[in-house]
């Protein structure tokens, strides 16, 4: 008795040969970046509307020193003093750049000093995302995400986040509480003056007294008090002020 040799099957196929290892990890390394990307996304998108929580730096301040005084108020509790003295004294062409002021950082680099090359948004990002301190890796992520913010939230919410999470004294973080701590009054009756020396100390709110002037808050309080009369009055306030 003779027998033939089975055929193989016509849909046996050979098996494919394994995935680089190097492919691999680079499908990883995008998911991984991806995953992040729409996390930070969700997070800008939430915080458009709702009140951001507490941040990196806010927390390290509160276990270091035993708690923190915060309090959220929205735009419409603060006086319009504020804004303008804020944005006289860190960012006076606010309304006039997408996140970046590329004259001030030109200058930046010119005199070899990053001082004044930070706009609001930059430093809204930094404050509400991420955490304080100079790596390339915290530079990287704020440049990559300013650009969205500006993209999703409107100049006056960028305000608005930026003077309740700013700190004004060791461990006062917020107008509202700046307000209380320093002059006993809510963020909507603050003066002119006391707004301008409230933005006069945000360079080094741990060295400098907005209640207790010294000469260089004085001087800067004077020059933001005079910024925020020209920016009302040449229109660089309009992108978070009503115009009647």
């Amino acid at each position: 008795m003779t027998t033939t040799p089975r055929k193989k099957k016509a849909e046996e196929t050979p098996p494919l040969p394994p995935e680089p290892r190097l492919r691999r990890v680079r499908r990883w390394i995008g998911r991984g970046l991806a995953a992040i990307a729409g996390f930070y996304l969700l997070l800008i998108v939430l915080f458009s509307f709702l009140p951001p929580p507490i941040n990196l730096y806010q927390m390290g301040e509160a276990w270091r020193l035993g708690g923190i005084s915060k309090d959220w108020v929205g735009w419409d509790e603060i006086a319009p003093a504020m804004g303008r003295s804020v944005v006289a004294g860190e960012d006076a062409n606010f309304c006039r750049h997408w996140g970046f002021d590329m004259a001030a950082i030109r200058e930046a680099i010119k005199e070899g000093s990053n001082r004044g090359a930070s706009t609001l948004s930059q430093q809204v990002v930094k404050n509400t995302f991420l955490w304080h301190g100079r790596s390339w890796l915290r530079k990287a992520m704020e440049a990559g995400l300013t650009p969205v913010v500006e993209l999703l939230w409107s100049k006056q919410r960028i305000l608005e986040v930026y003077l309740n999470t700013a700190e004004f004294d060791e461990g006062v973080f917020g107008v509202q509480a700046a307000a209380q701590h320093y002059f006993g009054v809510d963020a909507a009756k603050l003066t002119d003056l006391q707004a301008a020396r409230l933005a006069a100390v945000l360079p080094n709110p741990k060295e400098y007294d907005a209640g207790k002037p010294g000469p260089f808050v004085r001087k800067r309080a004077n020059q933001i008090l005079s910024g925020a009369e020209t920016i009302a009055a040449d229109g660089r306030d309009d992108c978070f002020e009503a115009r009647d």
